[in-house]
């Protein structure tokens, strides 16, 4: 545990980051709309990612062995999140999301140093475990990517629809761009999603080290995956879109951060557990 003070340099720098990408992309006083990401905006950004990670290693592993409480629970997740993000922008256009992505990923670098307490992982030396863990928090990434990315469709959607669309939002891709973008997000994240409770129901002895328990962790997970199911079989069988489509992702979303990080945080901050 390294404190506060390792954090504030990455914090921030996403904090400037996602300022400057709302004032010159969203302000309504922008001189003129920046189409995709410039060269200067890219390396700060990787900038930014190498700071954090090599921050979130030090809370990860600095003390041996491997703790993961649910302030670096959140805090790796938005790193891969903004590191998804990074290399998913050469490929598309995801105007909107930085205004959105980047404060949280502001405030999740600070959270380890404001929440030191912490859980010790078990049986990290297994590769196996090691296979699940890092498949789980992917997962947890791109499903936080598709969740920021419906709100984003939902307030487009909203000012559309009552014919607000301001110069901001109407810099956005088409609706149905994005969308397809949120749905190719959901669907890798719900394969990977699959494989982890797989692995984890077939296996659970040799990653954890003990039987498989039913608890609120593994119920909430559950939800998730059959909330996710749900949406993609209506998407392809009732061709589900719109609210509808966004409602259940964030869902899904919320059942998910309900699985593990919402219990650790009633643990180590309500509680005042650490293992």
């Amino acid at each position: 545990m390294q404190g506060i003070l390792p954090h504030l340099l990455p914090a921030a720098l996403y904090a400037f980051l996602g300022f400057h990408f709302w004032r010159t992309r969203w302000h309504p006083a922008a001189a003129k709309t920046v189409q995709g990401i410039r060269v200067w905006e890219r390396l700060a950004l990787a900038a930014a990612l190498l700071l954090h990670g090599s921050v979130l290693y030090g809370e990860l592993f600095g003390e041996g062995g491997m703790r993961f409480g649910f302030s670096t629970a959140l805090s790796l997740m938005l790193w891969l999140a903004v590191l998804i993000y990074w290399v998913e922008s050469f490929h598309a256009r995801l105007e909107g999301l930085q205004p959105l992505v980047l404060p949280l990923a502001a405030v999740c670098t600070l959270l380890p140093g404001l929440f030191p307490g912490q859980h010790v992982l078990a049986n990290i030396s297994s590769a196996m475990f090691r296979v699940h863990f890092f498949i789980a928090m992917v997962a947890y990434s791109l499903f936080t990517l598709a969740a920021l990315h419906a709100i984003v469709m939902a307030v487009a959607e909203r000012r559309l629809h009552r014919g607000e669309l301001t110069r901001p939002l109407s810099s956005l891709p088409p609706l149905l761009t994005m969308e397809s973008l949120l749905f190719r997000l959901i669907t890798i994240a719900f394969a990977l999603l699959t494989l982890t409770l797989a692995s984890g129901f077939a296996f659970s002895e040799t990653i954890f080290g003990k039987a498989l328990s039913f608890d609120h962790k593994t119920l909430f997970s559950i939800v998730s995956w059959l909330i996710f199911a749900a949406l993609l079989v209506g998407r392809h069988a009732w061709g589900w879109r719109g609210r509808k489509a966004l409602r259940w992702t964030l869902a899904g979303f919320v059942a998910l951060l309900f699985a593990y990080i919402g219990s650790r945080f009633v643990l180590e901050v309500l509680l005042g557990r650490v293992g």
